[in-house]
Protein backbone atom coordinates (compact mmCIF):
# COMPACT_ATOMS: atom_id res chain seq x y z
CA UNK A 1 0.00 0.00 0.00
CA UNK A 2 1.52 3.34 -1.01
CA UNK A 3 1.86 5.74 1.56
CA UNK A 4 -0.80 8.78 1.81
CA UNK A 5 0.74 12.43 0.41
CA UNK A 6 2.24 14.57 3.13
CA UNK A 7 2.76 11.28 4.71
CA UNK A 8 6.56 11.57 7.86
CA UNK A 9 9.70 10.83 6.32
CA UNK A 10 11.75 8.76 8.36
CA UNK A 11 14.77 10.25 9.59
CA UNK A 12 17.30 7.60 7.33
CA UNK A 13 15.54 9.31 4.69
CA UNK A 14 15.90 13.11 5.77
CA UNK A 15 18.42 15.15 3.82
CA UNK A 16 21.54 15.79 5.51
CA UNK A 17 23.68 19.31 5.15
CA UNK A 18 26.29 18.07 2.79
CA UNK A 19 28.53 21.44 3.48
CA UNK A 20 29.62 22.51 7.11
CA UNK A 21 29.27 25.82 7.46
CA UNK A 22 32.27 28.10 7.18
CA UNK A 23 32.28 29.28 10.38
CA UNK A 24 31.23 27.56 13.50
CA UNK A 25 29.00 29.60 16.20
CA UNK A 26 31.40 29.53 18.84
CA UNK A 27 33.54 31.33 16.59
CA UNK A 28 31.42 34.03 15.43
CA UNK A 29 31.31 37.29 17.36
CA UNK A 30 28.31 39.44 18.68
CA UNK A 31 28.40 42.68 17.49
CA UNK A 32 27.23 45.37 20.28
CA UNK A 33 24.49 47.31 19.80
CA UNK A 34 25.05 50.72 18.29
CA UNK A 35 24.23 53.77 20.86
CA UNK A 36 25.20 56.86 18.27
CA UNK A 37 23.55 59.19 21.19
CA UNK A 38 25.78 57.90 23.79
CA UNK A 39 29.23 58.50 21.36
CA UNK A 40 27.67 62.17 20.40
CA UNK A 41 27.16 63.04 24.20
CA UNK A 42 30.44 61.94 25.01
CA UNK A 43 32.51 63.29 22.09
CA UNK A 44 30.44 66.74 23.41
CA UNK A 45 31.65 65.84 26.77
CA UNK A 46 35.50 65.60 25.91
CA UNK A 47 35.52 68.64 24.01
CA UNK A 48 34.18 70.29 26.79
CA UNK A 49 36.49 69.13 29.44
CA UNK A 50 39.86 69.70 26.85
CA UNK A 51 38.13 73.34 26.24
CA UNK A 52 38.32 74.02 30.35
CA UNK A 53 41.86 72.23 30.94
CA UNK A 54 43.29 74.19 28.08
CA UNK A 55 41.85 77.11 29.24
CA UNK A 56 43.46 76.65 32.54
CA UNK A 57 46.66 75.75 31.93
CA UNK A 58 46.85 78.49 28.74
CA UNK A 59 45.26 81.57 30.81
CA UNK A 60 47.75 83.51 32.02
CA UNK A 61 45.25 85.24 34.47
CA UNK A 62 45.29 82.42 36.73
CA UNK A 63 49.31 82.99 37.02
CA UNK A 64 49.98 79.64 38.03
CA UNK A 65 53.80 80.45 39.25
CA UNK A 66 52.56 82.35 42.01
CA UNK A 67 49.98 79.49 42.66
CA UNK A 68 53.31 77.52 42.99
CA UNK A 69 54.66 79.99 44.76
CA UNK A 70 51.90 80.16 47.96
CA UNK A 71 50.83 77.00 47.94
CA UNK A 72 53.20 75.74 50.25
CA UNK A 73 54.03 79.04 52.21
CA UNK A 74 54.31 79.04 55.84
CA UNK A 75 51.42 81.64 56.26
CA UNK A 76 48.84 79.20 54.54
CA UNK A 77 49.79 76.17 55.84
CA UNK A 78 49.66 77.94 59.37
CA UNK A 79 45.92 78.87 58.39
CA UNK A 80 45.49 74.87 56.97
CA UNK A 81 46.64 73.89 60.40
CA UNK A 82 43.65 76.34 61.79
CA UNK A 83 41.02 75.10 59.56
CA UNK A 84 42.08 71.21 60.37
CA UNK A 85 41.72 72.20 64.55
CA UNK A 86 38.74 74.23 63.99
CA UNK A 87 37.06 71.06 61.56
CA UNK A 88 38.56 68.51 63.78
CA UNK A 89 37.08 69.77 67.05
CA UNK A 90 33.35 70.69 65.71
CA UNK A 91 33.19 66.88 64.15
CA UNK A 92 33.42 65.71 67.52
CA UNK A 93 31.39 68.08 69.89
CA UNK A 94 28.62 68.43 67.01
CA UNK A 95 28.28 64.51 66.56
CA UNK A 96 28.47 63.90 70.24
CA UNK A 97 26.45 66.83 70.57
CA UNK A 98 23.82 65.06 67.73
CA UNK A 99 24.08 61.59 69.55
CA UNK A 100 22.94 62.97 72.60
CA UNK A 101 20.22 65.07 71.07
CA UNK A 102 18.90 62.01 69.19
CA UNK A 103 18.98 60.10 72.30
CA UNK A 104 16.89 63.04 74.30
CA UNK A 105 14.22 63.41 70.93
CA UNK A 106 13.81 59.56 71.12
CA UNK A 107 13.11 59.28 74.65
CA UNK A 108 9.83 58.54 76.83
CA UNK A 109 10.44 62.15 78.54
CA UNK A 110 7.89 65.05 76.88
CA UNK A 111 10.53 67.16 78.19
CA UNK A 112 13.39 65.92 76.66
CA UNK A 113 11.84 65.77 73.45
CA UNK A 114 10.41 69.24 73.43
CA UNK A 115 14.23 70.65 74.64
CA UNK A 116 15.64 68.42 71.96
CA UNK A 117 12.79 69.54 68.89
CA UNK A 118 13.44 73.22 70.29
CA UNK A 119 17.11 72.79 69.16
CA UNK A 120 17.44 71.10 66.21
CA UNK A 121 14.63 73.56 64.92
CA UNK A 122 16.00 76.84 66.16
CA UNK A 123 20.01 75.76 65.07
CA UNK A 124 19.02 74.62 61.58
CA UNK A 125 16.79 77.99 61.15
CA UNK A 126 19.60 80.44 61.86
CA UNK A 127 22.08 80.89 59.37
CA UNK A 128 26.01 79.39 61.03
CA UNK A 129 27.38 83.36 60.60
CA UNK A 130 24.53 84.85 62.61
CA UNK A 131 25.65 82.29 65.18
CA UNK A 132 29.08 83.34 65.38
CA UNK A 133 28.60 86.84 65.05
CA UNK A 134 26.14 86.49 68.18
CA UNK A 135 28.63 84.70 69.88
CA UNK A 136 31.42 86.77 69.10
CA UNK A 137 29.59 89.68 71.05
CA UNK A 138 28.12 87.35 73.39
CA UNK A 139 30.51 89.14 76.32
CA UNK A 140 28.07 92.42 75.58
CA UNK A 141 25.47 90.48 76.84
CA UNK A 142 27.10 88.53 79.77
CA UNK A 143 30.17 89.52 80.82
CA UNK A 144 30.49 87.24 83.48
CA UNK A 145 29.34 83.38 83.58
CA UNK A 146 28.68 81.92 87.16
CA UNK A 147 28.07 78.27 88.53
CA UNK A 148 26.07 78.33 91.40
CA UNK A 149 22.33 77.89 92.93
CA UNK A 150 19.48 78.60 90.46
CA UNK A 151 18.08 81.85 91.15
CA UNK A 152 20.72 81.97 94.37
CA UNK A 153 24.18 82.72 95.58
CA UNK A 154 27.43 81.84 92.55
CA UNK A 155 29.44 79.50 93.53
CA UNK A 156 32.21 80.23 90.57
CA UNK A 157 32.82 83.06 87.86
CA UNK A 158 34.29 83.57 85.01
CA UNK A 159 34.67 86.54 82.74
CA UNK A 160 33.49 85.21 79.43
CA UNK A 161 35.85 88.17 77.48
CA UNK A 162 39.01 85.68 78.52
CA UNK A 163 37.41 82.00 78.14
CA UNK A 164 35.88 83.67 74.83
CA UNK A 165 38.65 83.24 72.45
CA UNK A 166 38.96 83.23 68.86
CA UNK A 167 39.39 79.58 68.20
CA UNK A 168 36.58 78.63 71.20
CA UNK A 169 33.95 80.83 69.25
CA UNK A 170 34.56 79.49 66.23
CA UNK A 171 34.64 75.69 67.70
CA UNK A 172 31.72 76.47 70.03
CA UNK A 173 30.06 78.38 67.31
CA UNK A 174 30.28 75.53 64.32
CA UNK A 175 29.61 72.58 66.97
CA UNK A 176 26.20 74.06 68.35
CA UNK A 177 24.89 74.12 64.24
CA UNK A 178 26.89 70.94 63.64
CA UNK A 179 24.47 69.57 66.95
CA UNK A 180 21.71 70.14 65.17
CA UNK A 181 21.94 68.75 61.84
CA UNK A 182 23.84 65.16 63.21
CA UNK A 183 21.04 65.15 65.73
CA UNK A 184 18.63 64.49 62.85
CA UNK A 185 21.14 62.01 60.94
CA UNK A 186 21.19 59.86 64.13
CA UNK A 187 17.80 60.13 64.72
CA UNK A 188 17.37 58.67 60.74
CA UNK A 189 19.87 55.90 61.37
CA UNK A 190 18.51 54.64 64.54
CA UNK A 191 15.04 54.28 62.56
CA UNK A 192 16.31 52.53 60.32
CA UNK A 193 17.60 49.39 62.35
CA UNK A 194 14.52 46.88 62.14
CA UNK A 195 11.93 47.03 65.05
CA UNK A 196 12.89 43.14 65.08
CA UNK A 197 16.04 44.15 66.50
CA UNK A 198 14.87 46.23 69.32
CA UNK A 199 12.19 43.16 70.56
CA UNK A 200 15.06 40.62 70.13
CA UNK A 201 17.66 42.84 72.34
CA UNK A 202 14.70 43.41 75.19
CA UNK A 203 13.27 39.70 74.84
CA UNK A 204 16.80 38.93 76.03
CA UNK A 205 16.93 40.90 78.89
CA UNK A 206 19.53 43.01 77.70
CA UNK A 207 19.80 46.86 79.55
CA UNK A 208 18.71 49.41 77.00
CA UNK A 209 22.19 51.49 77.23
CA UNK A 210 23.65 48.24 75.70
CA UNK A 211 21.32 47.60 73.27
CA UNK A 212 22.36 50.26 71.75
CA UNK A 213 25.57 50.31 72.25
CA UNK A 214 25.70 46.92 71.17
CA UNK A 215 23.04 46.25 68.18
CA UNK A 216 20.97 49.23 67.66
CA UNK A 217 24.01 51.63 67.08
CA UNK A 218 26.44 49.28 64.95
CA UNK A 219 23.58 48.49 62.53
CA UNK A 220 22.52 52.58 62.28
CA UNK A 221 26.17 53.35 61.62
CA UNK A 222 25.40 52.10 57.73
CA UNK A 223 22.92 54.54 57.37
CA UNK A 224 24.36 57.26 59.20
CA UNK A 225 28.22 57.05 57.75
CA UNK A 226 27.62 58.45 54.30
CA UNK A 227 25.16 61.16 55.97
CA UNK A 228 27.08 62.23 58.40
CA UNK A 229 30.35 62.68 56.25
CA UNK A 230 28.40 64.66 54.29
CA UNK A 231 27.78 67.01 56.94
CA UNK A 232 31.33 66.48 57.65
CA UNK A 233 32.51 68.20 54.14
CA UNK A 234 30.26 70.67 54.63
CA UNK A 235 31.63 71.56 57.78
CA UNK A 236 34.89 72.05 56.40
CA UNK A 237 33.91 73.87 53.95
CA UNK A 238 32.02 76.09 56.77
CA UNK A 239 35.10 76.87 58.81
CA UNK A 240 35.88 79.68 56.11
CA UNK A 241 33.43 81.40 57.64
CA UNK A 242 35.55 81.95 61.19
CA UNK A 243 37.49 84.29 59.12
CA UNK A 244 34.58 87.06 60.21
CA UNK A 245 35.30 85.93 63.93
CA UNK A 246 39.19 87.09 63.30
CA UNK A 247 40.11 83.55 63.05
CA UNK A 248 42.73 83.46 60.57
CA UNK A 249 41.69 79.94 59.25
CA UNK A 250 42.82 78.53 55.20
CA UNK A 251 40.13 80.95 53.76
CA UNK A 252 41.26 83.65 56.53
CA UNK A 253 45.14 83.83 55.50
CA UNK A 254 44.20 83.72 51.63
CA UNK A 255 42.26 86.49 51.83
CA UNK A 256 44.18 88.70 54.15
CA UNK A 257 47.32 87.79 52.06
CA UNK A 258 45.15 88.79 49.01
CA UNK A 259 44.67 91.92 50.36
CA UNK A 260 48.32 92.78 51.25
CA UNK A 261 49.26 91.69 47.54
CA UNK A 262 46.20 92.24 44.99
CA UNK A 263 47.74 91.06 42.24
CA UNK A 264 47.87 87.68 43.49
CA UNK A 265 44.25 87.52 44.20
CA UNK A 266 43.38 84.79 41.78
CA UNK A 267 46.37 82.19 42.46
CA UNK A 268 45.59 82.80 46.59
CA UNK A 269 41.80 81.80 45.22
CA UNK A 270 43.07 79.15 43.73
CA UNK A 271 45.42 77.48 46.41
CA UNK A 272 42.84 77.71 49.32
CA UNK A 273 40.44 75.78 46.52
CA UNK A 274 42.73 73.46 45.68
CA UNK A 275 43.78 72.54 49.66
CA UNK A 276 39.43 72.25 50.36
CA UNK A 277 39.56 69.69 47.45
CA UNK A 278 42.19 68.03 49.52
CA UNK A 279 40.60 67.98 52.42
CA UNK A 280 37.87 66.88 50.82
CA UNK A 281 39.10 63.69 49.11
CA UNK A 282 40.59 62.77 52.35
CA UNK A 283 37.50 62.76 53.94
CA UNK A 284 35.57 61.13 50.93
CA UNK A 285 38.33 58.50 50.98
CA UNK A 286 38.04 57.57 54.71
CA UNK A 287 34.07 57.75 54.32
CA UNK A 288 34.08 54.64 51.29
CA UNK A 289 36.60 52.51 53.86
CA UNK A 290 34.02 53.31 57.03
CA UNK A 291 31.26 52.05 54.62
CA UNK A 292 32.68 49.31 53.19
CA UNK A 293 33.92 48.17 57.01
CA UNK A 294 29.68 48.45 58.23
CA UNK A 295 28.68 46.58 54.70
CA UNK A 296 30.04 43.53 56.45
CA UNK A 297 27.16 40.78 57.08
CA UNK A 298 25.16 42.99 55.40
CA UNK A 299 25.71 42.08 51.51
CA UNK A 300 26.94 38.97 50.15
CA UNK A 301 30.21 40.52 48.90
CA UNK A 302 31.95 44.07 49.90
CA UNK A 303 32.68 47.05 47.05
CA UNK A 304 35.71 46.57 45.72
CA UNK A 305 38.31 48.76 46.88
CA UNK A 306 39.53 51.58 43.81
CA UNK A 307 42.30 49.20 43.37
CA UNK A 308 41.29 46.35 42.85
CA UNK A 309 38.29 47.89 40.58
CA UNK A 310 41.53 49.13 38.75
CA UNK A 311 43.40 45.66 38.81
CA UNK A 312 39.96 43.82 37.45
CA UNK A 313 39.80 46.98 34.49
CA UNK A 314 43.24 45.44 33.53
CA UNK A 315 42.58 41.88 33.55
CA UNK A 316 39.44 42.16 31.53
CA UNK A 317 41.51 44.52 29.20
CA UNK A 318 43.91 42.20 28.84
CA UNK A 319 41.36 39.17 27.91
CA UNK A 320 39.66 41.30 25.58
CA UNK A 321 42.98 41.65 23.27
CA UNK A 322 43.75 38.37 23.80
CA UNK A 323 40.82 37.24 22.57
CA UNK A 324 40.47 39.62 19.35
CA UNK A 325 44.06 38.34 18.77
CA UNK A 326 43.00 34.94 18.53
CA UNK A 327 39.87 35.93 16.37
Amino acid sequence: MSEPPGAAVSLAEAPTPTDPPSKSLSAQRVQPLRRPGRWTVTAVVLVLVAQILHGLVTNPFYQWDRFQYWFLRPTVLDGLLVTLEVAAFSAVLGLVGGVLLALARLSGSAVLRAVSWTYTWLFRSVPLIVVLIFLYNFSALYKTLSLGVPFGPAFVSFDESKLATDMAIAVIGLSLNEAAYAAEVVRGGVLSVDQGQHEAAAALGLPRGYQFRRIVFPQALRSITPNYVNQLIGLIKSTSLVFYVSLLDLFGTVQSMGNTYPGDVVPLLMVATVWYLILTSAVSVVQFYVERHYARGATRTLPPTPLQKARDALTDLRARLRGEAAV
